[in-house]
């Protein structure tokens, strides 16, 4: 979720389904669409997050502001510093916003963070994401399901990649006191590509 996503390669299909404007609305119409979105950030040749949505509605508010909606949701992925999918992030509606202080992500209606290293997977409605203090973060209900049990309660804080997820005002939680009896830890299945043996 960064601006330097814009300036990556973009994808873009053209439909031919526009919508009729009045002329006293004009100003309301979004200054850019595109469709199939597909945006990739990269640093020294490796892959940092990658954006992908169905619809982008790029609008001009003035005064320095302008913001991105994601009507059809977006779905966003971000990468460790080995390269492994670390986090996803899905939301079937989410919004850009940038003014000449500031610049916020928001994602809306039935929002998943998924840590597929950590075997976590939240849920809540509303999701925030502060680019500056490189946080996400809600007031609104959360559900957290990990290998050690499931919490949930009312409010998120964590860092951006959703490492160091913690809930607030905890209620009605469950935590997984003992381990099955093989001693099995949790395996990321997405990234996993065969066994690792010690030397």
């Amino acid at each position: 979720m960064v601006a330097a996503l814009w300036t990556a390669t973009i994808a873009v299909s053209c439909g031919n389904k526009l919508k009729n404007i009045d002329a006293e609305s004009i100003s309301e119409a979004p200054t850019q669409v595109v469709l199939n979105m597909d945006a990739a950030q990269t640093e020294n040749g490796m892959m940092q997050m990658r954006l992908t949505a169905p619809r982008m509605e790029r609008y001009e508010r003035g005064e320095g502001e302008s913001s991105e909606l994601f009507p059809d949701g977006f779905n966003v992925l971000a990468y460790n510093e080995e390269g492994l999918l670390e986090t996803q992030i899905v939301s079937e509606k989410a919004e850009h916003t940038v003014n000449d202080s500031t610049e916020q992500w928001s994602a809306y209606g039935n929002v998943v963070i998924t840590n597929y290293l950590e075997g976590q997977r939240i849920m809540t409605d509303t999701l925030y994401w502060d680019r500056e203090q490189h946080r996400i973060f809600t007031d609104c209900h959360v559900r957290l399901y990990s290998p050690d049990g499931f919490m949930q309660g009312y409010g998120l804080e964590s860092d951006e990649r959703a490492r160091n997820a913690r809930l607030l005002r905890i209620f009605d939680s469950y935590g997984i006191v003992q381990k099955d009896s093989a001693g099995t830890d949790y395996v990321d299945t997405v990234n996993f590509i065969g066994p690792r043996y010690r030397r």
